[in-house]
């Protein structure tokens, strides 16, 4: 599917990226820590991911890969059939060009074609821009994640 960012003349693509493929997803999952796990290890995870309702996508510029994203889909008890985007990266260069809406559009129209009543993300506590894009898109901030190593 592709659209245009709005208010800009960028033509951006939203395309799956399947399992086989997934190793070009990789860079853009070490851009997100600042201490990324070693790549076998993102691999592995990343490759178990794909078996358990998860979706991945690539966003495109003109067949350039700029960015990617996840999508998650389960039922959940107070939110009904719920889809959680996850690890939404974009490369700075592209940032501030309306991407983010257009993508946020394309998985909220993607997720209701799959049936999925909410949507759900988290975003590092630190990431204040991020906050406030989506509370502009009318997420509002339900609690905390909590992470413990075991």
């Amino acid at each position: 599917m592709t659209i245009l960012a709005e208010n800009r003349m960028m033509e951006v693509a939203f395309n799956k990226i399947l399992k086989e493929d997934s190793a070009k997803v990789l860079p853009y999952l070490k851009k997100l820590h600042q201490e990324p796990p070693a790549e076998d290890l993102l691999k592995e995870r990343l490759l178990e991911m794909f078996d358990q309702n998860y979706e991945c996508f690539g966003i495109y510029n003109q067949n350039k890969l700029i960015g990617v994203f996840g999508l998650w889909f389960m039922t959940r008890h107070y939110a009904g059939r719920a889809c959680e985007a996850d690890h939404i990266f974009i490369e700075d260069e592209y940032q501030g060009k309306g991407i983010g809406r257009s993508l946020m559009e394309f998985i909220h129209s993607y997720a209701r074609s799959k049936g999925c009543e909410t949507m759900e993300l988290n975003s590092y506590v630190e990431n204040f821009a991020s906050h406030k894009f989506y509370m502009n898109l009318g997420y509002v901030i339900r609690g905390y994640h909590f992470l413990k190593k075991l």
